[in-house]
């Protein structure tokens, strides 16, 4: 990219915090049903306002608000990218959204990508994890952990106390990764807070990491809303973005892409180490970015999953339902029959859950609004 096109680009990434978009939604084609029909709309679209929209966010604030976090980017390319990270708020469950705001942007080569939005229900603190680069990514970083490094990827988070309308922002590289590792990444989506047992109000965002050319997952965790942040033990090799969801009892299941099924992983002491990773030949994965999420309003052990559930491509985007905790999936349909990347869910507390997905072959950031009961329901 010539000097003169980075100009622009810059220009037209600060410019979208002024640009106001209201949206409404439309509804979605989905398959017939006795239940209300999801319904869906576009968040932004490649081209308008930025060349390429990328990896979804999405979270729930403790008060009502939905927030909708994704790279902005000049190119397909992911960091180092002169890339920004862009957000847009709702405040009436996803039926209209307001404008596009900038949380991270500076001048070339700079840039800031995969976000992963986490709420701490009890301060209702916002964190919005990401990577920070300046000439390496996840491949090419180099060992070491000094916050300044320009050959290390950056470990940075933002938050918010004002529901996503303003942010600050923190660099953890120092004070959280071990300097014997390469590339650390935030997995993109959303991070937990645990609800049961011991480790009640623990914050949990998981992570991608690289050593010797293999690639390892962790947890971040934090016992003090925020304030400092360590990591659990490595898991793997052969993890990759991963997601975490507390199941009834209090464990916590990693559930991570992989191909040509998902990889999954329990953890006994509230995220800080997990047993051995095992496939789910349940849950078809072309090695995509999914999610995974506790849904109670269907019932005390009900989780619901989305991923493009294809051995071999990036399409039919499927929401699944279990009522055991993850040990079957009964129920299932599809969102997105065609073209579809990553997804995230987030439960909507109304019986709905928001799912955030890239739509077709990278064309759209798309909101869906989908009832759980459209995709099946547990009996009681």
């Amino acid at each position: 990219m010539t000097a003169a096109r980075r100009a622009g680009w810059l220009v037209g990434v600060t410019g979208l915090i002024l640009t106001a978009c209201t949206l409404t939604v439309s509804r979605h084609g989905a398959p017939a049903s006795t239940e209300a029909n999801p319904m869906a709309m576009d968040l932004d679209i490649r081209g308008r306002g930025a060349p390429v929209y990328r990896i979804p966010a999405l979270v729930r604030t403790t008060r009502g608000t939905l927030l909708a976090a994704y790279d902005a980017r000049p190119t397909m390319a992911d960091v180092p990218s002169h890339i920004a990270i862009v957000l847009r708020r709702s405040e009436d469950q996803g039926v209209t959204w307001g404008e596009r705001q900038v949380v991270r942007a500076d001048t070339a080569p700079l840039g800031f990508g995969d976000p992963s939005l986490l709420v701490d229900r009890e301060t209702g603190r916002v964190f919005l994890f990401h990577a920070a680069s300046v000439r390496q990514g996840f491949f090419g970083s180099l060992v070491g952990n000094s916050d300044t490094d320009p050959d290390v990827l950056q470990m940075d988070v933002s938050w918010s106390d004002d529901d996503g309308r303003s942010w600050q922002h923190r660099r953890l590289t120092t004070a959280a990764k071990d300097p014997r590792w390469g590339g650390v990444f935030a997995a993109s989506g959303e991070g937990i807070q645990l609800q049961r047992g011991r480790f009640r109000g623990r914050l949990l965002q998981p992570y991608v990491i690289r050593i010797e050319g293999k690639t390892y997952g962790a947890t971040l965790l934090s016992d003090d809303h925020g304030a400092t942040w360590r990591f659990g033990v490595l898991v793997g090799p052969g993890i990759d973005e991963h997601k975490l969801v507390e199941l009834n009892d209090g464990r916590v299941l990693l559930n991570s892409r992989a191909k040509p099924f998902r990889l999954i992983a329990e953890s006994r002491d509230g995220g800080a180490s997990y047993g051995p990773l095992r496939a789910d030949s349940a849950l078809p994965d072309p090695a995509n970015n999914g999610a995974i999420l506790r849904v109670s309003a269907a019932g005390p052990r009900a989780l619901l999953f989305s991923n493009t559930a294809d051995t071999t491509a990036r399409q039919r985007l499927t929401l699944r339902l279990s009522c055991d905790d993850g040990q079957t999936w009964p129920h299932a349909r599809v969102l997105e029959p065609g073209p579809a990347a990553y997804s995230t869910v987030t439960d909507l507390g109304d019986g709905t859950v928001g799912v955030l997905f890239e739509r077709g072959p990278y064309e759209a950031i798309r909101f869906a609004r989908v009832p759980i009961a459209w995709v099946g329901r547990c009996r009681r």
